[in-house]
C-alpha cells in the first residue's frame, strides 16, 4: 500500500460523562502509528466536564461537536455525518487503541477491500486486571460470522470500523435504542457484507469505567426491534440458522440487563419470540428464573450471576 492509497480515518467517538477516561482515549488515537484525518467527537449533553477536557488536548486533528443528549446511537450517526473520512473507526469514550490499530486495520482493507465491517481482537481491563478476550484466531473474511459470534467476539465498537460507502448505503446506528444498538448494526451490515477480522489485540475495553452505559439504562422509545430481522433470510441455509442464533444471543443478552432493571414486558417478549435459541438455552433458562424472581431481587441476583461468572471464566472454571 503506498502513501496515496492508505485508507482516510475518521475517528468517531460518543461522549457522555467521561471526564476521567476520555483525554486517555484521545491520546491513545493521537499515537497511531497510521494517523486519522480527524477525531470527530460527540459530546452528547453531557453534565460533566467531559466537553473541556476534551477541548484542552489542543489537537487540531480533534472536533468537538455538542447536542443535546439524545443517546449513544445518535451521537455516533452525529459523527459520522460530520465526518469527512472514508472510513469510520469507532471508539468509545472509556476505551483506547494499542499505537498499531489503524495500521491493522488499513492493511486488511488494502488486502480484503470489499467487506463492510473491519475488526481485531481487544483486551479487556477488568477490575482484576488485564486478560485476553475470546476471539478468533485467524486473520482475514470470516466465513461464517454469525456461527462464530455465539461463540466469541468478533466485533465490539471500540474494535471496529466500518466503510461510509456501507453506513450512507444502509443506514447508521438505531437511534433511541438504549442497550444493543452496535449489535443491531452488525446483523445489519453483516447481513449484507462480509465481516474481516484481526487476531491482534489493539483494542483495549474498559470495565472499570466511571460511567457504563448498563448502569444508566432508561426505558427506550425507538422503532427498531432485534425481531425484525427475523422476518429477512439468507440466501445460504447455514448463514441464516446462524444468524437467527446470534440474533437471539442479542436478544437474550440484552433481556436480561432490563428484566433486572424492572422491564419486565420486554423480557416477557424475548421468551416467546426467540425461545427458538438451540445454542444460548443457558441465557434463556436464566431470563426465565429472573421473570420468576420477585422484582426486588432480580437486580441483586443478576449481578451476583454475572460477577460469579467473571470469577469462574477467568480461572478456567
Amino acid at each position: 500500500m503506498n502513501s496515496n492509497s492508505k485508507p482516510r480515518f475518521s475517528v468517531i467517538i460518543p461522549l457522555y460523562n467521561k471526564e476521567q477516561e476520555v483525554e486517555a482515549t484521545i491520546r491513545s488515537v493521537l499515537a497511531q502509528t497510521l494517523q486519522p484525518v480527524e477525531i470527530v467527537v460527540v459530546d452528547d449533553g453531557s453534565t460533566d466536564s467531559s466537553a473541556k477536557v476534551v477541548e484542552s488536548i489542543g489537537s487540531p486533528l480533534v472536533r468537538l461537536i455538542r447536542q443535546a443528549n439524545a443517546g449513544e446511537c445518535a451521537a455516533r450517526n452525529r459523527a459520522m455525518a460530520e465526518a469527512t473520512g472514508d472510513w469510520f473507526a469507532l471508539v468509545d469514550a472509556d476505551d483506547g487503541w494499542k499505537p498499531q490499530f489503524l495500521e491493522e486495520v488499513a492493511a486488511m482493507i488494502d488486502r480484503w477491500p470489499d467487506c463492510g465491517i473491519y475488526s481485531t481482537a481487544f483486551d479487556i481491563v477488568s477490575p482484576t486486571g488485564t486478560v485476553r478476550a475470546k476471539t478468533l484466531t485467524t486473520r482475514g473474511p470470516v466465513e461464517n460470522f454469525w456461527r462464530e459470534s455465539v461463540y466469541a467476539y468478533v466485533t465490539i465498537p471500540s474494535a471496529t470500523v466500518l466503510s461510509r460507502r456501507v453506513v450512507e448505503e444502509l443506514g447508521g446506528f438505531p437511534e433511541g435504542m438504549k442497550m444493543g444498538g452496535d449489535q443491531f448494526m452488525w446483523i445489519k451490515v453483516a447481513s449484507r457484507y462480509g465481516v474481516c477480522f484481526s487476531p491482534k489485540a489493539l483494542c483495549l475495553y474498559s470495565m472499570v469505567a466511571s460511567n457504563r452505559s448498563s448502569s444508566i439504562y432508561t426505558p427506550e422509545q425507538t422503532p427498531y426491534r432485534l425481531e425484525d430481522f427475523l422476518k429477512e433470510a439468507l440466501w445460504d441455509e447455514e448463514q441464516n440458522y446462524w444468524r437467527r442464533e446470534f440474533i437471539a444471543k442479542c436478544a437474550i443478552g440484552k433481556a436480561l440487563t432490563l428484566t433486572a432493571k424492572g422491564d419486565e414486558e420486554f423480557g416477557r417478549s424475548v421468551v416467546r419470540n426467540f425461545g427458538y435459541t438451540e445454542h444460548y438455552r443457558r441465557g434463556l433458562r436464566k431470563l426465565k428464573v429472573l421473570l420468576a424472581l420477585p422484582r426486588c431481587m432480580r437486580s441483586w441476583a443478576h449481578h451476583t450471576y454475572n460477577k460469579l461468572a467473571w470469577v469462574l471464566a477467568h480461572r478456567g472454571l
